[in-house]
C-alpha cells in the first residue's frame, strides 16, 4: 500500500492540512511520457511507465529509503521531485535529502538510481521544487524544503510560521575528486502554505503564490546590521523645523542650540530659494522653496525660547504649499484649527451619511444578493512574488486580489510549472518565464467557466489539467473524477433554440466514479491519460486516444 502518513494530533492548523494533509502522493514525471511514481509502505519507490494500454506492467520498485521509516514518530511523507531527465531529488520525510543520479527513467535497462549526496538537512520538510542546471562549468541542483514549524513568539495567531529554505548543492572537485555538497542554503519564510513556490530553470531567483508574504531571514551579523540602520533612522525622527502657513506668509521654527548667537546665525533668502547656517557647520536648512516668494520682505528673529524664527511672504497669494522645501522631510507641518474646519467642509461633498443614498442609480456598484456562496472567496487576495536570488530582495510583487488560485501543472519541465488562476468564471493558464524581463507571465490556454464550475464542488481534493490544454480535471476526496474537455467541432448541426443560432463546437464533461472504497491520494494528468491513486489501487483513465 501507498506510505501515507496521516497528520499527528499536533499538526492541527490549516497549513498543515495544506501542506501535508492534502500533500499529492502520486509524482508524475514530466520528462518521460505517461511516467509516474508513489512510495510504498516499505519505502520502496513504485514506478508505472504506460506505452501501450494493452500491456500494462505491474509497478516496479526502482529504489528503496536505506531508513527504516517505522522507527521515526515525527515523520513526514516521502517527497520526490524529478529536476531534470537524469536527476532526481528525494526527501524520506524525516528530515534527510538525497541527491540521486537515475539515468534514463521509465525504462528498466536504463533506469538506475545511485545516491550521489545524502545529508541530514535538520527537521522533518517535504520537497516542493527543484531544478537542476550548470552555471560556470559547475553543475548545481537547487531545491525547496517546506516546513511548518512552531513559532514561539506567536501567541496571537496559529503559533507555527512555514519556512521554504532554498538550497543548493553542487559539483565541487577537491584533488581530482568529484562530489557533490551544500553550496548555499538560505531561508525564507511566512504566515500561510505557499499555494505554488518554484525556483527558476537557471537558478537565479524564486517565484512564490501565497496568501500572506515571505521574506528572507537573515544571518545575525547582517541583522545586528539592520538595527544599527532602523536605530540610525528612528534617531532621525524628531523634526528639524515646524512649519505654519496663511494665504499670504509662511512662518518656520528652529530650534537652536543655547550658545548660539544673533552673529552665528546666517540666513539667505532669494526669490525661490532659501538657506540657514549655523556658524561654521553645513547649512541647516538649503534648497528651492515650493513657490516663489518676496525675498526682499522676508525675515527672521531670535525668540526668547531659543528659537529661529523666519517669516517667508508669499508672492502668489492664496495657494496652500504642499511642502516647504522640495523634497525636505526633516520638518513638520503645523496646521491650525480653523483650517482643518476649512478642508473639511470643502470635502463634504464626496461623503455621505447615508451607506447607498441613491439605490435606483442606473449602475448601482455591486449588489450583493445577486453574489453566490461561491463567490466568496476564502483569503481575500494572495499575490505573486519574485525572490532574486543574489540580492534576497523581491523584484516583482503582483496583487492577485480576487484571481483565486486554483492548481499548477507542468507544461514543459525545461520551464517553470505553470500556474491556473480564477479569472471571473473561467480559469486562465500562466507560463512564467524568468529569461523574459518584459513577457515574465504569458497567458497560454483558458478553461472556459471552470473557475464557476470547481467553486460548486465543496469535497474538491486535486485539481490537474492535461500538458495540450486539451481537458482539465479535478477529483473529489473520494470515488468521484470530473473531466472537462475544451470545445470540440460538432459533426452535426445544432441549433440553441433560444437564441435561434446555430452552435459550431459544444465542451464535454464527464463524470468518473471509481469502484474503490479508499480516499483518493494522488491525482495526475497527461495529455492521454489520468491517473488516480487510492491508498491500495492505481486507476488509469483514458482520456484521450492518441494520436
Amino acid at each position: 500500500a501507498v506510505a501515507e502518513v496521516k497528520l499527528r494530533d499536533d499538526q492541527y492548523t490549516l497549513d498543515h492540512m495544506r501542506a501535508f494533509g492534502m500533500y499529492n502522493y502520486l509524482h508524475l514525471d514530466s520528462w518521460y511520457q505517461d511516467n509516474v511514481y508513489y512510495v510504498d509502505q516499505f519505502g520502496r519507490v513504485m514506478n508505472l511507465s504506460v506505452t501501450l494500454d494493452t500491456a500494462l506492467q505491474k509497478p516496479r520498485e526502482v529504489f528503496r529509503l536505506p531508513t527504516d521509516l517505522t522507527a521515526y514518530d515525527n515523520r513526514l511523507c516521502a517527497s520526490i521531485h524529478f529536476s531534470s531527465s537524469t536527476w532526481v531529488t528525494l526527501s524520506d520525510g524525516t528530515g534527510r535529502l538525497y541527491l540521486i543520479k537515475s539515468g534514463k527513467r521509465g525504462n528498466s535497462a536504463s533506469e538506475k538510481w545511485e545516491i550521489v549526496f545524502n545529508e541530514e538537512l535538520g527537521s522533518p520538510f517535504i520537497i516542493a521544487h527543484s531544478v537542476s542546471f550548470v552555471k560556470s562549468d559547475m553543475h548545481s541542483v537547487a531545491v525547496l524544503l517546506l516546513r511548518v514549524e512552531k513559532d514561539e513568539l506567536d501567541t496571537k495567531g496559529s503559533g507555527f510560521h512555514i519556512t521554504l529554505e532554498w538550497v543548493t548543492i553542487a559539483e565541487i572537485s577537491k584533488e581530482g575528486d568529484h562530489r557533490y555538497e551544500i553550496f548555499k542554503r538560505r531561508v525564507l519564510q511566512g504566515k500561510s502554505v505557499p499555494h505554488y513556490a518554484a525556483i527558476e530553470p537557471s537558478g537565479d531567483g524564486v517565484m512564490i503564490v501565497s496568501y500572506k508574504p515571505f521574506k528572507f531571514m537573515q544571518d545575525e551579523d547582517e541583522k545586528l546590521e539592520e538595527n544599527d540602520n532602523a536605530k540610525a533612522a528612528n534617531e532621525k525622527k524628531d523634526p528639524l523645523y515646524y512649519w505654519q502657513q496663511t494665504e499670504d506668509d509662511v512662518t518656520i521654527t528652529v530650534h537652536i542650540p543655547q550658545d548660539v548667537t544673533k552673529d552665528d546665525i546666517k540666513v539667505r533668502f532669494s526669490p525661490d530659494n532659501i538657506c540657514v547656517t549655523l556658524k561654521d557647520q553645513p547649512p541647516l536648512m538649503e534648497g528651492k522653496l515650493y513657490s516663489s516668494v518676496d525675498h526682499e520682505s522676508c525675515t527672521w528673529i531670535i525668540r526668547e525660547n531659543k528659537s529661529l524664527e523666519i517669516s517667508l511672504i508669499k508672492k502668489n497669494e492664496g495657494p496652500r504649499w504642499s511642502e516647504l522645501i522640495v523634497g525636505d522631510t526633516r520638518g513638520e507641518f503645523i496646521m491650525d484649527s480653523s483650517q482643518c474646519s476649512e478642508i473639511t467642509e470643502s470635502l463634504m461633498h464626496l461623503t455621505s451619511e447615508v451607506m447607498n443614498p441613491n439605490p435606483e442609480k442606473e449602475n448601482p456598484p455591486c449588489n450583493a444578493q445577486e453574489l453566490e456562496e461561491c463567490d466568496a472567496f476564502l483569503e481575500d487576495s494572495a499575490s505573486l512574488c519574485r525572490f532574486d536570488g543574489d540580492t534576497l530582495e523581491v523584484t516583482h510583487v503582483i496583487n492577485l486580489g480576487s484571481n483565486q488560485y486554483l492548481f499548477s501543472a507542468v507544461v514543459d519541465p525545461r520551464e517553470m510549472p505553470c500556474f491556473c488562476l480564477r479569472h471571473d468564471v473561467d480559469a486562465l493558464l500562466w507560463q512564467p518565464h524568468s529569461d523574459q524581463p518584459e513577457n515574465m507571465w504569458e497567458h497560454i490556454a483558458t478553461f472556459n467557466a471552470l473557475g464557476y464550475v470547481q467553486a460548486s464542488k465543496q469535497d474538491k481534493k486535486f485539481m490537474a489539467c492535461a500538458p495540450d490544454y486539451s481537458y482539465a480535471a479535478l477529483c473529489e476526496c473520494l470515488r468521484r473524477v470530473f473531466i472537462y474537455r475544451q470545445p470540440t467541432p460538432l459533426s452535426t448541426v445544432l441549433y440553441n433554440r433560444k437564441e435561434g443560432r446555430q452552435v459550431g463546437q459544444v465542451a464535454k464533461q464527464l463524470v468518473a466514479t471509481l469502484e474503490a472504497n479508499d480516499p483518493i491520494l494522488g491525482f495526475q494528468a497527461t495529455s492521454e491519460r489520468l491517473f488516480v491513486l487510492t491508498t491500495k489501487t492505481l486507476f488509469l483513465i483514458k482520456v484521450n486516444s492518441g494520436n
